[in-house]
Parts: C-alpha cells; sequence; structure tokens
C-alpha cells in the first residue's frame, strides 16, 4: 500500500540505509537485492545503502562492492563502532536512517513499516520489534529469546519505555534523532543496542515499536552469549543514572502498526 503519494512538484526525500557487516557473505547480496528501491522512489524517496566492512576476512567486501552502493571499511573492530562509522558516514541532505543486520534475518521491505511512524511526526525512533511481529522457524532460539524478553522488561519497568524488542538489529530514526544521540555513543559492540535505546530515552526522544518479520540468519552468529550478554545488562545498569546536560526526560511513546565518538574509516 503506498501511503506517502509523492507530488511531481516535490523533491525526493532521501532515506540512508545502513548495513553494519562482518563476515556476513552469506546473507548479505541477499540482502542487497532486497532494498526495495522502485517501490520508495514511487512514495517519493530515493534509498542510498552504506556496508560498513568491519574488517571482514571473507567475501563481505568482494560482495557489497559489486552492488552498486557506497562501502565503507572501520578498523576498530565492532558493531558499535560499524555504526557509528556509518552514522558519520550519512550526508547531511538525508532525512531518515535505517539500520539493518547483513544477515538475512530481517526484511528490507518492511522498511515502509519503520519509516511510515517518522514520517508522519509519531516519534523519532522506530524499533522494528521480533518478538511481537512474526519469528520463522528455527530463527531465534529459545534461550535468546527468554535474554530478550528479560532485557526488554527491564528497560521497560526501569526506563519507562514502552518498547517490546530492546535487542532488534532494525532501527529506523529521524536524523535529527541521530545527530543528537551519535556525540554519546560508547559501546563498541553488541551493547549498542541497547545504549541506543535507553540513551534515546534519556535524551527525550519518542520511541515507536513496530512489528516485523524475523528469519533464520544465514552463516554463523558473531554473538558471544555470556561476554555480550554481560555487556548489555551492564549498559543497562550504566545508563540508569546517565542524564544529558540541559536535557529533560520525556517519556516513551509506543505505536502499534498492525499493517503494514568518531571512529576512523576509509572510503572507497
Amino acid at each position: 500500500m503506498i501511503i506517502f503519494p509523492a507530488r511531481e512538484s516535490e523533491s525526493m526525500q532521501k532515506i540512508t540505509l545502513l548495513i553494519p557487516c562482518h563476515n556476513e557473505e552469506s546473507g548479505l547480496g541477499k540482502v542487497l537485492e532486497q532494498v526495495p528501491y522502485e517501490m520508495f522512489k514511487k512514495i517519493g524517496f530515493e534509498i542510498e545503502t552504506i556496508v560498513i566492512d568491519n574488517n571482514s576476512t571473507d567475501k563481505t567486501s568482494e560482495i557489497a562492492k559489486s552492488f552498486d552502493i557506497k562501502v565503507i571499511h572501520e578498523k576498530k573492530q565492532g558493531k558499535g563502532n560499524a555504526l557509528v562509522a556509518g552514522f558519520n558516514a550519512v550526508s547531511s541532505d538525508t532525512k531518515y536512517i535505517v539500520m539493518m543486520d547483513g544477515d538475512n534475518t530481517y526484511k528490507p521491505h518492511e522498511m515502509l513499516r519503520l519509516i511510515e511512524p517518522l514520517h508522519h511526526d509519531f516519534c523519532d525512533v522506530v524499533v522494528g520489534s521480533r518478538l511481537s511481529g512474526k519469528m520463522l522457524d528455527n530463527s531465534l532460539r529459545f534461550s535468546n529469546r527468554l535474554a530478550n524478553w528479560g532485557y526488554t522488561f527491564l528497560v521497560r519497568q526501569f526506563y519507562f519505555a514502552n518498547v517490546t524488542d530492546v535487542l532488534s538489529g532494525y532501527f529506523a530514526w529521524k536524523k535529527s534523532a541521530i545527530d543528537d544521540l551519535v556525540p554519546h555513543i560508547k559501546s563498541n559492540g553488541f551493547s549498542i543496542e541497547m545504549e541506543m535505546i535507553t540513551k534515546m530515552v534519556r535524551l527525550g526522544h519518542d520511541i515507536a515499536s513496530v512489528p516485523i518479520t524475523y528469519d533464520k540468519r544465514e552463516g554463523e552468529t558473531k554473538i558471544n552469549p555470556f561476554r555480550d550478554g554481560v555487556n548489555i545488562l551492564f549498559m543497562f545498569f550504566r545508563n540508569l543514572f546517565w542524564k544529558p546536560r540541559n536535557r529533560t526526560r520525556e517519556k516513551v511513546t509506543t505505536l502499534k502498526i498492525s499493517n503494514l565518538a568518531n571512529p576512523e574509516f576509509v572510503e572507497e
């Protein structure tokens, strides 16, 4: 369904899609093939895709460069570092920023669900929720699902945030929200999602959750359950007492939609 009818008198608005990758040769090509460029053109948007290759030793970079997209290389290891490098590579004329993992677990066409609340000014940040959406067979182990439920419960109770999936790898933001957030990012690894959500709450940005589809990943997982689980929990407690200067916390809102730091990088 087209929800943003384009007018000939209006210029195209820009969405930047960030895909941080470390050894994602199995899934990246499938993700890039599904990016809905033409669908978004019909509703007045152009998509720029940026792949952030984070020291991959497989064919991730080669696959990315075979597409007509921008590829950058982040030398500092970790998803947090890669994502911040991507944020810093976003051009000033971008209106919305989307983050999606490169393992083919998320559906690129569902980007429309994440952009809609931003476009209609319901919120500043949208999180694609697997837990309230559809998880396909073998997409998420029970232990991972249980941990995610636990982290989400803690964030809802202690940050008063009605998010439904705090560890999702599918986000969308207004660029102004990212400009506000990036100077405060400290995470260099898989605690980045917890940091982004909790600090967005503390910065007073409205957050919405929308249901998405989650599929089984292509290739091997990069997450160490114990190490990364501890880091995520540490980030949760650390930000409980974090306050930005001259800012007040605002209540986070949830929208249900049934339809529908400066790392070094080298550009090539």
